[in-house]
């Protein structure tokens, strides 16, 4: 995680009323999305309906089809139909759902127009809304509406065990970063080290790679079982960036500036969040020795959590001040939960685009190995290319850090090379500023040379 990139944002609370998870839910889309007339009692009031039509339909369905429906009772009536004249029953008669999980918001969906596969993406209706957060929790629903895609049981059971155990006897060892951050000299809310392929590849990170403007003291070699997980987190990865760009961008093709080459994960974050209050704030991850359009590759082990993401809205001109918590807000946020063994991957737009957080538990379900604590192991490809031998220097004669131009409209989506030696606590920085430049492949000038 890139801590230099925090910000606050505003945590909401989930209405009150219903019992049930996907209820509170489907109220809070149906009510806040102007899905009816505002009247408080009339998701109630068309559950009733479509039970005493479809008694043999439990209630949590009923529900997800009515939010997959817009909030339309007849148009749930009639998928009730079709399905049941398909099927020769009533449709998708089960047990009602536990806490925590959800039937996919495309099952019952009406199909708009058939496309080819990489052909663009037909333009989606925004499930979310200001001061909403929306639950997701099926892969199918996440790579629709996220920048990323998630694999539940990742890791046969008891290697995902075997690695949660090696990095717990680990963790009590891992270190806070200290930063600066508006003039103000903070400290990360969680726990973290930084892991490399070798020993050799430890001491190049040790002297020539710059965090937040400084060295990092504590680096490690990756452990037996973490070079295990990461030969098959590799493939797995390539794999769903395939899928990606085929199924999910124009034409199926990769992203300008997307790198088209194989992703080869060297070097991993490892993080520790002890208890549900340890979390981390909105950021974007750092892009300077990944390049543009990086991809991660995020393993979760232990304590379940939220992992939250926000699209990134673009403005004109200056903000007035305290606009931040009202543009943080404005298109609402998505929450992903992140259990034991889920491999999540961000995909090429999330950092450029989008920004990720993880979210403070109040309660938290103990997990029976690692009791109330969440690993996270971050897999990344450091490219060659940008090594810090390569990127341009500041006037402080310091590698300087890449940033992408995320809010201002006429330069949205351009990279520049910033100081960031002031980020340092007790040193000042430059105002060095240059333009980056890549070709499509992302490759920066000094790789032709």
């Amino acid at each position: 995680m890139d801590l230099n990139m925090m910000e606050a944002f505003i945590s909401r609370k989930r209405p009150k009323g219903s019992s049930s998870t996907s209820e509170n839910q489907a109220n809070l889309f149906l009510r806040d999305g102007n899905l009816d007339d505002g009247d408080e009692e009339s998701t109630d009031l068309k559950l009733a309906t479509l039970s005493s039509l479809f008694p043999t339909v439990d209630q949590a369905t009923l529900l997800d089809l009515l939010i997959s429906a817009d909030g339309s009772v007849e148009a749930v009536i009639n998928s009730l139909a079709v399905a049941g004249k398909t099927e020769g029953e009533s449709p998708r008669k089960r047990p009602a759902t536990s806490v925590g999980y959800q039937t996919s918001l495309s099952s019952f969906r009406k199909p708009a127009h058939k496309t080819e596969p990489g052909s663009p993406s037909v333009k989606r209706r925004a499930l979310t809304k200001k001061g909403q957060t929306l639950h997701l929790y099926t892969p199918e629903d996440i790579a629709a509406h996220t920048p990323c895609s998630i694999i539940h049981n990742f890791l046969p059971a008891q290697e995902a065990d075997s690695l949660l155990r090696e990095l717990l006897e680990e963790a009590p060892t891992f270190e806070r970063q200290t930063f600066k951050l508006f003039d103000n000299v903070v400290q990360s809310p969680h726990s973290a080290c930084f892991y490399v392929d070798s020993l050799e590849e430890r001491e190049r990170q040790k002297t020539e790679y710059l965090y937040n403007g400084s060295y990092l003291e504590d680096i490690r070699q990756i452990t037996p079982q973490m070079r295990t997980v990461s030969n098959k987190v590799r493939p797995t990865v390539n794999e769903e960036i395939a899928k990606r760009i085929k199924h999910h961008y124009p034409d199926g093709k990769k992203l300008k500036y997307q790198s088209p080459y194989e992703w080869v994960p060297n070097a991993a974050f490892v993080n520790s969040y002890q208890g549900g209050s340890e979390s981390v704030g909105y950021h974007c991850d750092q892009l300077t020795y990944l390049g543009p359009r990086a991809i991660i590759g995020s393993l979760s082990l232990g304590v379940a959590r939220e992992f939250r993401v926000r699209k990134i809205v673009a403005r004109d001109g200056e903000e007035p001040t305290g606009s931040k918590y009202q543009r943080a807000d404005a298109e609402g946020q998505i929450s992903i939960h992140l259990p034991h063994n889920s491999l999540l991957v961000m995909h090429a737009e999330m950092q450029e685009e989008w920004k990720h957080s993880i979210h403070p538990a109040p309660v938290i379900d103990p997990h029976p190995i690692a009791g109330n604590k969440r690993i996270n192991v971050t897999y990344r490809y450091y490219r060659e290319n940008f090594h810090p031998k390569y990127t341009p220097r500041c006037k402080c004669n310091v590698a300087t850090v890449l940033r992408c131009v995320q809010r201002k409209k006429e330069n949205r989506g351009r990279y520049m090379w910033m100081c960031h030696a002031g980020l340092t606590p007790g040193k000042d920085g430059c105002t060095f500023f240059q333009w980056a430049e890549f070709d499509d492949d992302g490759e920066p000038p000094w790789a032709k040379t």
